[in-house]
């Protein structure tokens, strides 16, 4: 008999949402009939919207499942809920916790390889993958294993989705702006992942001064006060559009749509402008493990930088304990990503898809 009602526990930020949404993908072509769940942070649930193959989104405030109490309630939930799969990815105290009091059939999470864990979280336990071998990158090289390590899955599916209604299809507050679009992430979702105010106007400056374009800005709706010490810093401020702006993630998702690629941090909104088919060009954090999460990059469509990649004597190691340390204080190290090597790369990228509106 197949199992009925699924559930995938994936906490944590927007691209680790949307990346885990392959999960589900995959799993319905093992259980077509089955009832998928995911459980996912409130902010993050926009990515997850109007997907076929998820039946049901929970979402929770980050700060209040930390609070035990709160914690013990959602525990009684899962088990009361009497899933058949938990699939586990996010792999952190509350995620196991919850698999562990579910009496679930398959409790399915990631670990550390050579790691032992102290109690039965699951019954089984996945090792991450040592690297990566498909061009996806190995977040989601991890997320598909979790299935078929377990169960045989013919033909995996290793692109996330974005699913957008025939309303959101018809957004376009970008009619009366001049074209090519570009969206700039002009700020990383945390400051560990925000390059200088003063690179990121560098950038913009090249951009502006060598091609006619509208430049918007993304950031979230705390970091206006940020997002406009950059803009004040910039030239050409007649093509950067400040007015068209979304402050959620469906907004954000209506809005990338419309545009015609996206150079940013590395985040959630890379992420989800893959999903919708745009091209992208990535800035990586110093600390941020780029074999994880550079996906589907051809040097084209998609591509990046990455200090390590550039600068590789600057890095003693790179491993897990080390980029931790890095992640602690990443500025020292993001200021040796200078504009002129970014440029380096950015330019053909810029080349390549915007040859047409040279000025």
């Amino acid at each position: 008999m197949q199992p009925k009602k699924i559930l995938v526990i994936q906490n944590k930020r927007i691209g680790d949402v949307l990346i885990s949404s392959v999960i589900a993908n995959n799993i319905k072509k093992v259980f077509p009939n089955s009832h998928v769940t995911y459980f996912v942070y409130d902010y993050t649930a926009g990515v997850l919207v109007n997907n076929p193959n998820i039946d049901q989104i929970i979402h929770v405030k980050e700060k209040k499942l930390k609070k035990i109490p709160n914690l013990m309630k959602t525990l009684k939930k899962v088990r009361k809920a009497k899933f058949d799969i938990i699939f586990d990815p996010y792999s952190k105290f509350q995620s196991r916790m919850m698999c562990l009091s579910s009496r679930a059939e398959y409790r399915i999470g990631l670990k550390r390889a050579h790691k032992t864990l102290k109690l039965p979280f699951y019954t089984h336990p996945v090792s991450f993958l040592e690297k990566r071998s498909k061009n996806c990158g190995k977040a989601i090289e991890d997320r598909i294993n979790l299935i078929s390590s377990v169960f045989e899955l013919d033909n995996p599916d290793y692109e996330p989705k974005i699913f957008l209604s025939s309303e959101e299809k018809q957004y376009n507050v970008l009619k009366d702006v001049d074209h090519p679009v570009i969206m700039l992430g002009v700020l990383g979702s945390t400051p560990q992942k925000s390059m200088p105010y003063e690179y990121v106007a560098d950038l913009i400056n090249y951009i502006t001064d060598h091609y006619k374009v509208t430049l918007l800005f993304n950031y979230a709706p705390h970091q206006k006060d940020e997002a406009y010490k950059i803009y004040y810093l910039c030239r050409g401020k007649d093509q950067i559009n400040l007015d068209i702006y979304e402050d959620s993630i469906r907004g954000f998702i209506k809005l990338m749509n419309q545009c015609d690629l996206l150079v940013s941090n590395e985040g959630g909104s890379v992420h989800i402008t893959k999903a919708l088919y745009k091209p992208t060009f990535t800035i990586y954090s110093p600390y941020v493990n780029k074999e994880h999460w550079s996906s589907f990059e051809d040097g084209k469509t998609h591509d990046s930088i990455h200090l390590l990649e550039e600068k590789p004597d600057l890095f003693d190691s790179f491993t897990l304990e080390e980029r931790r340390r890095i992640e602690e204080n990443p500025s020292e190290l993001y200021s040796k990503l200078t504009p002129e090597m970014i440029l380096e790369k950015l330019k053909p990228f810029l080349e390549h898809h915007l040859k047409n509106a040279r000025k």
